[in-house]
């Protein structure tokens, strides 16, 4: 087990949770997280089912009850955990939900454009088609009626949309295709390219850590591993006990 509460509170990072505690309802979930990432990482939030990566998320988020969570939250030097969750957003903190939350009755480009309605504004039009050329062919499509890995896409090209610091992914891959999961990944990469910290919640934990520089495993709402990718990998204790892996 990785006791990281001072490693996240004193070591240099761009962005930072420490002791981070909140709740699901009436369940305490989040029980005292606490972790680094350096700029332009990918970040790995690993576990089982209930241990806590998407109420993680949605903590750093600042979507859960501001009353009960508590803890600290830095990015770049911004207090995030005395925002609410539309402060957090102009902050540069962006995430894709699981259910990617596409807006119906809205074209592909209209969901991308309403996300910069306020400022501050992020990748122009221009940008973001460049980076996802199938979304560009279907800019006048219904967003809902897109298949699972365009939907993948438009969430995260929305994300871009406003003026990004962090990307927070809850399980981006799920119900996607080997070889569209390739494509997703193949845009994390550039993302990465870009300076864009990213955190990434993924049951597929073989592929997150492909991906990654560094893992976070949570175990019942607490820190079990923090290291790199590869020390992940190689510790197949680690794996089978909380990955099953």
């Amino acid at each position: 087990m990785t006791d990281n509460k001072n490693h996240a509170s004193t070591a240099p990072a761009y962005f930072s949770v420490w002791d981070l505690h909140a709740y699901y309802g009436e369940s305490y979930i989040v029980q005292g997280v606490s972790f680094n990432v350096h700029e332009g990482e990918i970040l790995a939030l690993l576990g089982r089912n209930g241990a806590g990566k998407t109420s993680t998320l949605r903590a750093i988020a600042r979507m859960n009850d501001p009353q009960r969570a508590h803890g600290e939250i830095w990015l770049d030097h911004q207090p995030l955990h005395e925002m609410k969750s539309y402060q957090a957003a102009q902050a540069g903190c962006q995430l894709v939900p699981e259910d990617r939350s596409i807006i119906s009755g809205l074209t592909v480009e209209d969901n991308i454009k309403l996300a910069q309605i306020a400022e501050p504004i992020g990748w122009s039009l221009d940008r973001i088609y460049e980076l996802f050329p199938r979304l560009k062919e279907r800019r006048k499509q219904e967003g809902v009626t897109l298949s699972g890995g365009e939907q993948q896409m438009l969430a995260i090209a929305r994300a871009l949309a406003r003026d990004i610091k962090v990307l927070l992914l809850d399980e981006p891959y799920e119900g996607l295709a080997p070889v569209i999961v390739d494509e997703i990944e193949k845009t994390l990469n550039l993302i990465k390219e870009q300076g864009i910290t990213t955190i990434i919640v993924e049951q597929n934990a073989k592929r997150a850590l492909a991906l990654s520089d560094r893992a976070v495993i949570l175990d019942i709402g607490q820190v079990v591993f923090d290291g790199t990718a590869k020390e992940l990998l190689d510790n197949d204790e680690m794996r089978k006990e909380y990955l099953a892996i």
